[in-house]
């Protein structure tokens, strides 16, 4: 089970990462993305701000594992709420897969913690 867990982690880490950091840099897609989703621009520096608090908490859960619940936690809100983002605004389901997959594997990666 260790592995698996390592395998989810190690996953969910870049795109965590890197899309919380270019949320907060002000990405032209990322500012584009949440005028169509007709949110503010202040909601999207906060949701990279959680992403990239999200990212260290699986990077610490390595040496401190009760962490990971946590992380995991926090991932699967942030990334349900941009489901039901994109759901509210009427896009194409299909801008709303990546955000449902990283749900999918934020939940994963709890249910595994709390098997292991």
């Amino acid at each position: 089970m260790n592995i698996v867990l390592i395998v989810l982690q190690s996953f969910l880490i870049f795109p965590m990462a890197g899309g919380g950091a270019t949320k907060l840099a002000g990405s032209k897609n990322f500012v584009d993305m949440f005028d169509s989703l007709r949110l503010p621009q202040w909601f999207r520096v906060v949701t990279g701000t959680v992403q990239i608090v999200g990212a260290i908490g699986l990077v610490i859960s390595y040496w401190k594992p009760e962490v990971l619940q946590w992380a995991g936690i926090g991932i699967a809100f942030t990334m349900f709420v941009a489901v039901l983002a994109h759901f509210r605004v009427k896009h194409h389901a299909s801008s709303a897969v990546p955000a449902l997959f990283i749900t999918l594997v934020a939940v994963a990666l709890i249910v595994v913690r709390q098997v292991a």
